[in-house]
């Protein structure tokens, strides 16, 4: 099954044409990489995917549904891990991920036992988050992420920032949801 269709897909600013022309489609449970360099037009890309910018021209699709008469649909299957991490700092990581299940109506504590599992949180469950360390506050960010259950998430250059240490251990949860759900990811690196 196809998740994400997008034919000929063309953003302007003014007189700079930051996509031209991209047709490409992405299948369920795949994890896809927008590689290039800074300015290339992969955040732009995920933008127009989330409806957080207008497309210039071109056919978007999103399981079937349509970017410009669905959005409100498509906003129910879909989460994005932006550039910045997402957090708030003044509250614990338990508390980050209850008060976001709260505000995706997903209060379920097994499910975000299992994240705190996956993304290795459970030592620092009790800290607030801006003592965090720059890679535990990347993965509390896409575990956040992920409390909406989204059949798409999209992670915009969720290693910027990290290093070398703290990216391999990130790949590696990656993999871990590799085929669970359909990860499009913007790298650099």
């Amino acid at each position: 099954m196809t998740a994400i269709t997008i034919e000929n897909l063309s953003k302007n600013y003014k007189k700079l044409k930051a996509l031209d022309n991209l047709s490409l489609e992405i299948k369920k449970g795949e994890t896809f990489g927008l590689l290039g360099v800074n300015g290339a037009g992969k955040s732009t890309i995920i933008k127009i995917l989330c409806g957080l910018t207008q497309k210039s021209d071109g056919k978007v699709s999103v399981y079937g549904y349509n970017l410009e008469q669905d959005l409100d649909k498509i906003k129910e299957i879909i989460n994005l891990s932006p550039q910045e991490t997402a957090v708030a700092n003044n509250l614990t990581v338990r508390e980050n991920l209850c008060f976001f299940a709260n505000v995706y109506h997903k209060n379920n504590e097994q499910y975000i036992d299992e994240l705190v599992e996956t993304f290795s949180l459970s030592g620092v469950l009790g800290q607030k988050a801006k003592t965090l360390s720059g890679g535990y506050k990347r993965r509390l960010s896409i575990a956040i992420a992920l409390i909406s259950q989204p059949k798409i998430l999209f992670l915009d250059e969720p290693t910027l920032g990290l290093d070398v240490f703290a990216r391999r251990e990130l790949w590696q949860i990656m993999k871990k949801l590799k085929g669970k759900i359909t990860i499009i990811i913007t790298s650099h690196y």
